[in-house]
């Protein structure tokens, strides 16, 4: 097994790892090391998931041996440092760094445990669940919600429930759970099988760990975060993975909706409270104050006024609703009395009443069945008063919007019976870098938010209002003649495809939209995904399909039927509950024989689009047929957009002399959510290293540049717009019948993917969905070391996006030899030295990979044999002296300029500077990311992915700084001879701007 050193931490890594790997890893350790926050974007088969675990657990491995059973790990009495739970002192804190890796489903965190059980590493773990998956009680098991915890909690506090109760003495016998990775199923078998609670099990192993994982929302959520007792925060390491989704979340968790049924059923509790009460005093002939009925008559009674408060307000439209600034709230309750000194006592009295719902119920019920319908609609009263009075203050105001909504009333509605309209009471916050600021609060080391689709970045960081000073985005392990991807501006009658509000309703654009589809279907082989913009315009688009033929065609057939010619059709239901019928239907279908594979339309944002793998056979290629954007009437959507305009206008009042400052504009977060989810949803084709496929943007308006450049890193080299579809036709084609050719034996099965548990545990049979990203990452697991070498030289040419390389150092070089002994690597075990200096002043230092030096000298010679000649090499610190071939590991636009060629396709004139002269001189006077933006303008220029003019002004404007000047006149020998003059025009007036 390798040991890669990276900014002199030793990293065990399973496999040769990818440049993009490496990098990958240096990033994570750079946070770490320096206390910083990351967005790290790497695309889905890069090994993401694997790289967090090695290099953080390396990392933490650097302050002490990992926690063990009976010896620093695992709480619950199981430390002979004194931390029984009924001992005089709580569970002993961990000394060192604790790791807490969230991910959004338990069923992804049940795939990141699988990658840790791959690798060398073994720390004390624990694994948080909800009682919902983990409670084995044979009554509170069958309960839901709120009702669940509040049944558990009351046979917990009465010691009723015999699981609860052993759980000390199980915990003090068994020090060495945690000590293996294990998921949350592990700990329901143990509870099934010996008997103790797997949820208080999982809480007591939380106390004293080196990593914990747990779903977002344990974190995001200041109740759940509050209950997580014994986590030494300001201590802690934060990892979100697959966090594209983050802001969203983040943002729910601090609003509220206050739903008319909800405000009715509180009422309803209450009176209930006030009768348990006077029952219960006249039972007991006591005056204690907790059980005074006179507290619940006034809680029931401000209840009553905000119910009635709220349907007074004057709506003069439906449709904009009634919308005040955030801090109107303070004065909306004030009226009723309701104040941040006045919210302490509501509070109090609202956890007394959850109290005396719980046991005036649980004589009715074995586990308090009942507070299902008395205590959960309560609290969120108390949910409310907590966000609204956080802290005791009111400058969070500014973040949020109030907003009062009126609907329809529907015939299984509740209050039609009284007449009344029914209104919901909103407070939106627009602000999602609040959930953050609490962990800022708390102290935590950094904060990692990591995924597959986080471009761009810059807008997220914004919307999160954190600073992120290590960032990056990778490249794909893919190689180009893997993947394909286009832009269809237009269809075969030459009718646009643009799906926007204007033209999607129309006959014309259906019909094109069908015929394209239809050929598509009859070029890719396999499995197809159709991406549409929102259910309805898929449902319109199928229905005009079935039923209507293009008017050009000759074909008698309906565009459905021609369709269904080359691929069997799958649609994606609404319902949750039909979803995996729908996957296995899909599986079934790609089975057939009979046909050329099986269709899936979809919805971007829907459960095709996120978390399921569409490896191989089982998605071939993906198209999209227009941009998702949010209805723009919807009025949160409207609010958001309203919010940040008016920040950004304020933020440029307040600070006019910093023009560099960004803001994000409500016009660019609305295109940046769609693009983000035409991401996400594209994600779902390259799976893995071996795999191959295409994507299709079928939408004109993805020509443009403000659109492209909305799209991951990882996929700008390879989109080229197409303006005839004829061409399309014809590059498609010979894309997937060279790529058949080469690869006849094609395996016919493939590994279930475990993202399909959660609905159902019901997953994809083998043919469809790939297992494990980093078991097809690093070669499947079972390639030779040396095939694995020379595959890792045949894509050391990758770019990180940050232009920056690493310089490394294989020592010996058999990764064959199995360990040892865990954590002790054999005598032949190759070390990969990274050291890195980079630390200084916060930024990674530029420098060149060099070469793997191998033993077997017919592999040096085959790597020597693809080298490129004259490239720089800087050794760094430890390594002066080693003599080792450097690879390039700059991007083609660099090593076009080395090459002395001319961006501009046609150009080929003389030079009179050299390229690497041009490009070291860049490198010295640009900063790393103006250099990176220089790189992105050259490319611009190669690819016509901006207006040439556009490009080269954008150039010409990065060189127009003082002492940049000689960038300036240098650069022109790249410009092609029929731009010469406009790039002349542009150095004379920025030239003169600078005398």
């Amino acid at each position: 097994m390798p040991v890669y050193r990276i900014r002199g931490v030793d990293v065990d890594f399973p496999f040769d790892a990818y440049d993009c790997q490496i990098t990958y890893m240096d990033r994570v350790l750079q946070s770490l090391q320096q206390g910083n926050n990351a967005l790290l974007e790497s695309p889905t088969g890069t090994g993401k998931t694997l790289c967090l675990l090695c290099s953080t657990l390396a990392w933490r491995r650097t302050f002490g041996e990992f926690l063990r059973g009976g010896g620093g790990g695992g709480g619950g009495g199981s430390q002979p440092s004194g931390s029984q739970q009924s001992g005089a002192s709580a569970t002993p804190l961990s000394p060192y760094p604790v790791i807490i890796y969230a991910s959004r489903t338990h069923s992804q965190l049940r795939q990141v445990i699988k990658e840790l059980k791959a690798t060398s590493y073994r720390p004390k773990m624990a694994v948080l669940g909800s009682r919902e998956q983990m409670c084995i009680h044979e009554e509170v098991s069958k309960l839901r919600g709120k009702a669940q915890n509040n049944g558990c909690q009351f046979l917990c506090k009465k010691r009723r429930c015999r699981h609860n109760n052993i759980v000390t003495e199980y915990m003090r016998s068994n020090s060495e759970l945690g000590n293996e990775p294990f998921d949350i199923e592990d700990l329901v078998n143990i509870g099934r099988t010996k008997g103790p609670c797997p949820y208080y099990i999982s809480r007591e192993l939380s106390k004293s760990v080196d990593i914990l994982f747990a779903p977002y929302n344990y974190l995001i959520d200041p109740g759940n975060r509050r209950s997580l007792a014994g986590i030494p925060w300001d201590n802690a390491v934060l990892i979100f993975d697959e966090a594209h989704n983050l802001e969203s979340i983040c943002a729910d968790a601090a609003s509220f909706d206050l739903l008319p049924t909800s405000l009715t059923s509180c009422i309803a509790e209450a009176q209930e409270c006030i009768q348990l009460c006077s029952f219960k005093r006249s039972i007991e002939n006591s005056a204690d104050k907790q059980f005074d009925p006179e507290n619940y008559a006034i809680l029931k009674a401000l209840l009553m006024a905000l119910e009635k408060k709220i349907s007074e307000l004057v709506i003069e439209s439906k449709e904009l609703g009634y919308t005040k600034p955030g801090a109107y709230i303070y004065e909306f309750l004030s009226e009723l009395n309701i104040t941040s000194e006045t919210s302490k006592k509501l509070i109090e009295t609202i956890d007394s009443a959850s109290l005396l719902l719980e046991e005036g119920n649980s004589g009715e019920t074995k586990a308090g069945a009942k507070a299902k319908s008395t205590v959960s609609r309560l609290e969120t009263i108390r949910d409310m008063l907590d966000i609204i009075f956080r802290g005791g203050g009111q400058s969070h105001a500014k973040y949020y919007r109030f907003h009062v909504n009126e609907s329809r009333q529907t015939s299984g509605d509740s209050l039609q019976v009284f007449g009344k309209a029914s209104r919901t009471l909103s407070w939106w916050c627009f602000n999602p870098g609040l959930a953050m600021e609490e962990f800022l609060k708390l102290g935590v080391r950094s904060i990692i938010l990591t995924s597959g689709t986080l471009s761009p970045l810059e807008s997220l960081a914004m919307e999160l209002n954190l600073e992120f000073p290590v960032r990056l985005e990778n490249p794909h392990v893919i190689s180009p003649d893997q993947i394909w991807v286009g832009v269809v501006p237009v269809g075969p009658s030459g009718q646009p495809l643009n799906s926007s509000y204007r033209t999607r309703e129309t006959e014309k654009y259906k019909q094109e939209l069908g015929t394209v589809i239809v050929n598509f279907a009859r070029i890719v082989p396999d499995g197809l995904l159709v991406f549409f913009p929102s259910y309805s315009m898929m449902d319109k688009c199928i229905d005009y399909w079935k039923n209507r033929n293009h008017e050009h065609s000759v074909d008698e057939n309906t565009i459905w039927q021609r369709m269904c010619k080359y691929k069997q059709p799958v649609i994606e239901p609404r319902q949750s509950s039909n979803f995996p019928n729908a996957i296995e239907d899909y599986a079934a279908k790609l089975r057939d024989s009979s046909t050329s594979g099986a269709i899936f339309f979809a919805v971007c944002r829907g459960k095709v689009s996120e978390g399921l793998d569409f490896a191989d056979r089982a998605g071939r290629a993906v198209i999209v047929t227009g941009m998702p954007f949010s209805t723009p009437t919807d009025p949160k959507v409207r609010l958001k957009r309203e919010y940040l305009d008016k920040r950004g206008h304020l933020d440029k009042t307040a600070t006019p002399s910093n023009k560099n400052s960004k803001v994000l504009t409500g016009e660019e977060w609305y295109v940046q959510q769609a693009a983000r989810a035409v991401n996400q949803a594209v994600g779902r084709v390259i799976r893995h290293r071996h795999d191959y496929g295409a994507i299709i943007y079928c939408d004109e308006r993805f020509v443009w540049s403000n659109y492209q450049s909305q799209m991951s890193y990882w996929l700008k080299p390879y989109i080229k717009c197409y303006s005839k579809y004829g061409e399309i036709v014809q590059t498609l084609t010979r894309f997937f019948r060279d790529k058949v050719s080469l690869d006849p034996l094609e395996p016919k099965e493939m590994d279930c993917n475990d993202s399909i548990a959660p609905l159902g545990d019901k997953c994809l049979p083998q043919e469809i969905l790939f297992d494990s990203p980093a078991a097809s990452v690093n070669e499947h697991r079972v390639t030779t070391a040396t095939t694995r070498r020379n595959n890792y030289m045949n894509f050391a040419q990758i770019t990180p996006a940050n232009r920056a390389t690493l310089s490394m150092k294989h020592g010996c070089t058999s990764t064959s030899q199995p360990m040892s002994s865990r954590g002790q690597l054999s005598q032949d075990s190759q070390v990969v030295d990274l050291t890195d200096d980079a630390t200084t002043h916060g930024h990674s230092k530029e420098h060149t990979l060099k070469s793997l030096r191998l033993k077997k000298a017919k592999i040096a010679d085959n790597v020597s044999s693809v080298l490129p000649r004259n490239v720089e090499s800087r050794d760094l610190p430890g390594y002066q002296g080693e003599q080792s071939t450097p690879l390039s590991r700059r991007s083609t636009i660099e090593q076009a300029c080395e090459k002395n060629e001319a961006i501009q396709e046609g150009s080929g004139g003389h030079v009179s500077i050299t390229g690497p002269a041009f490009l070291k001189l860049a490198r010295e006077k640009l900063s790393t990311a103006e250099y990176g933006e220089f790189v992105e303008f050259m490319k611009a220029l190669k690819l016509k992915n901006m207006h040439i003019k556009d490009s080269l002004e954008a150039i010409a404007k990065l060189f127009s700084s003082p002492g940049r000047l000689t960038l300036l006149e240098g650069f022109r020998v790249f410009v092609s001879k029929n731009q010469l003059a406009l790039y002349e025009q542009l150095v004379r007036r920025y030239s003169a701007a600078n005398t």
